[in-house]
């Protein structure tokens, strides 16, 4: 496995080894050894997954008071990912990676507790997968604007379809220090 610093503090891109022959191919989702060695930490406790259609764009998320570190990876389908440090005392605080996450690479993104995640669907279906270092709280989570024009994030498409929920979260600069984790 390839691991891939980003301008994000604590945030890496994975690139598993795939091993493909006439038979199809094999590659490791998650070791917790290899995966600690990588300097992921983190104990998972939940996964999650989730099936959307193309141009469907979901986030910015993130948790209050329990923020969920999460490892990535999209098993079916494109994806344009996004992680944005909305830490208060990061020094990369206000900053975004994004990257493509396909079923052809298999390349993960593992973001640390404080980074605020969204995605958008590139293919006509995406499957998406989640592992998640705390439970989901939902009276703790919260939302970044996936426009916010201080953020410059571009996206591949600037209509996407979003749920009134994302299109309705404010700003990062509008949002009060005591609602983003530390």
């Amino acid at each position: 496995m390839e691991t891939m610093i980003t301008n994000i503090a604590g945030v890496l891109l994975l690139k598993p080894d795939i091993f493909e022959d006439n038979r199809g191919f094999f590659l490791e989702t998650y070791s917790e050894k290899k995966y600690f060695n990588e300097a992921i930490d983190s104990k998972f406790v939940q996964d999650n997954f989730s099936h959307s259609q193309k141009n469907i764009l979901r986030g910015l998320h993130y948790q209050i008071n329990k923020p969920q570190g999460k490892l990535v990876r999209v098993t079916n389908g494109s994806v344009y990912d996004v992680a944005l440090d909305i830490r208060r005392s990061s020094p990369t605080f206000g900053q975004h990676f994004s990257t493509i996450l396909d079923d052809q690479h298999f390349n993960q993104l593992y973001m640390p507790p404080g980074i605020a995640h969204g995605f958008y669907v590139i293919s006509d279906t995406a499957d998406f997968e989640y592992k998640c270092t705390d439970y989901y709280h939902p009276e703790d989570e919260a939302g970044v604007l996936f426009n916010d024009p201080e953020l410059d994030i571009k996206w591949p498409n600037k209509n996407p379809d979003v749920s009134e929920r994302d299109a309705a979260f404010p700003c990062l600069s509008k949002i009060p220090k005591e609602r983003l984790p530390d």
